[in-house]
């Protein structure tokens, strides 16, 4: 754990009691400071109440009276669609809103550092797509060379979760567009940015919401380093912001869509092979086609961006190819899962939106999709180009039917999980992927993406071992 710094002896309210809630709650308590926590959710109260940690409501601008700080979990809206009463409330009182991140970097660096003979860093990873696996794959590679290191953010711990930060150590955090937006601080020494594609519209008021939610992770701090996918407008931008000139390293520019030329810090993909620029002249390349946990254009990306982050920590390019190849890739995500009988299953899960689950497509040929759930703001027609390769879809959901009608390809409503993947392995040919890439939310049927993908998993595996 974390203690915060900053706030002994302060009142502060906790605004949700989930994971993130809990543990700032908790981390709070740690660092003398005296938590006041709320959820609407009774079982929630009592878990935090079995900790001895206080509960109380907020149920106007005088209930913050003595407040230092409100901390607000990420699930909870503070501005739009319209704010949680309790923040409205915090703000009318004039108390600051933070969340569990900004608590984070005030408190990370410790008097202990000054006796390191190398200070900790923090690398920060944000984007619409691939930011999992982004983060993922910096960890491995900082694991693989026996870096002390650790991951937390939206993908594993809870960030106040971490252990104090030993001599050298990298902290890898993934933080989403929830996160950067409410955190009062954010100083990582080095910041990613992905890519950009439309995702949680209503939360942050539109495309510009939410960019520049994204945004703030490079303004806020100004990290030493920043590698930026600029295969978007946004991020083409930002890059520009950033720089001070074409010949400015402190900025790594990532593409795999284009050759990307300059005197200045370059990573990008074209045709499965990396490549490394500096100053004009290229000094490093690796074949991606043969890294069986990267698969597609998409996790070329990925691997770009992470090689760039750790090539501003001092890793060597050969040293980063090399656990490129044992990195299996994340659970729901180009997760191959099975193979029978020349067919391979893939489970994305994670591709919830259009964007990710047309890199999906583009990733593998002779494709029985598996598609439909909770359909997001904007339809389907993005899919279309990315299509190409699809022999059929298999559409699940309670609105599979209307899902079906949007696509471009031979569609078939199967309504549930069990149902597509017999209909799929049962026309499936030696040489077809059948792949999981919804392209919608999941909770019109589960829980999480996780649980879809588990739902994939068991019905392929109740199908190809009988």
């Amino acid at each position: 754990m974390i203690p915060v710094q900053g706030l002994t002896g302060s009142r502060v309210a906790v605004l949700g009691l989930g994971r993130s809630g809990l543990s700032a709650a908790r981390a709070l308590r740690a660092g003398g400071a005296l938590p006041v926590c709320w959820d609407d959710n009774p079982h929630a109260r009592a878990t935090a109440e079995a900790e001895g940690l206080l509960c109380a409501p907020f149920k106007s601008a005088q209930a913050f009276e003595g407040i230092a700080r409100l901390i607000v979990s990420p699930g909870i809206p503070h501005l739009y669609p319209a704010p949680n009463p309790v923040v409205g409330f915090a703000l009318q009182a004039g108390v600051p809103v933070d969340n569990d991140i900004g608590l984070f970097f005030q408190s990370f660096a410790t008097r202990d550092w000054d006796n390191f003979e190398t200070s900790p860093r923090v690398v920060a990873v944000t984007g619409s797509n691939g930011k999992s696996t982004t983060s993922a794959l910096i960890h491995h590679i900082l694991e693989h060379v026996q870096r002390p290191c650790q991951l937390a953010g939206n993908i594993g711990r809870g960030v106040l979760d971490l252990e104090p930060a030993v001599d050298g150590e990298v902290v890898v955090l993934e933080l989403s567009s929830y996160q950067t937006d409410l955190a009062r601080n954010l100083t990582p020494d080095v910041a990613v940015f992905t890519n950009l594609s439309p995702d949680h519209l209503d939360r942050h008021h539109g495309m510009g919401g939410y960019f520049a939610a994204k945004r703030r992770l490079f303004a806020e701090g100004g990290p030493d380093r920043a590698v930026i996918g600029v295969d978007e407008d946004e991020g083409q931008f930002l890059a520009g912001q950033l720089s001070e000139g074409p010949a400015d390293d402190r900025v790594i520019r990532v593409s795999v869509e284009r050759k990307l030329t300059g005197p200045g810090w370059q990573v990008f993909a074209r045709k499965g092979f990396l490549s490394e620029y500096r100053k004009g002249k290229q000094v490093a390349s690796i074949d991606l086609r043969a890294v069986a946990g990267l698969p597609g254009a998409h996790n070329h990306q990925n691997a770009c961006a992470a090689y760039a982050a750790c090539r501003t920590l001092g890793l060597a390019p050969k040293v980063i190819e090399l656990a490129f190849h044992s990195f299996g890739g994340l659970p729901h995500r180009s997760q191959t899962i099975a193979e029978a009988k020349g067919v391979r299953f893939v489970n994305d899960s994670k591709a919830t939106n259009v964007d990710s689950a047309a890199k999906a497509l583009l990733a593998f040929k002779n494709i029985r999709w598996i598609c439909g759930g909770l359909e997001k703001e904007g339809g389907l027609e993005e899919l279309a180009e990315a299509s190409a390769s699809v022999r059929k879809a298999y559409v699940i959901g309670r609105e599979a039917a209307g899902f079906a009608m949007q696509l471009q390809v031979e569609a078939e409503v199967c309504g549930t999980m069990e149902a597509a993947v017999k209909r799929a392995v049962a026309e499936a040919e030696e040489g077809d992927v059948v792949l999981l890439a919804p392209a919608a939310a999941s909770f019109d049927q589960y829980d999480s993406f996780e649980r879809r993908g588990e739902d994939f998993i068991a019905q392929v595996r109740a199908v190809i071992d009988r």
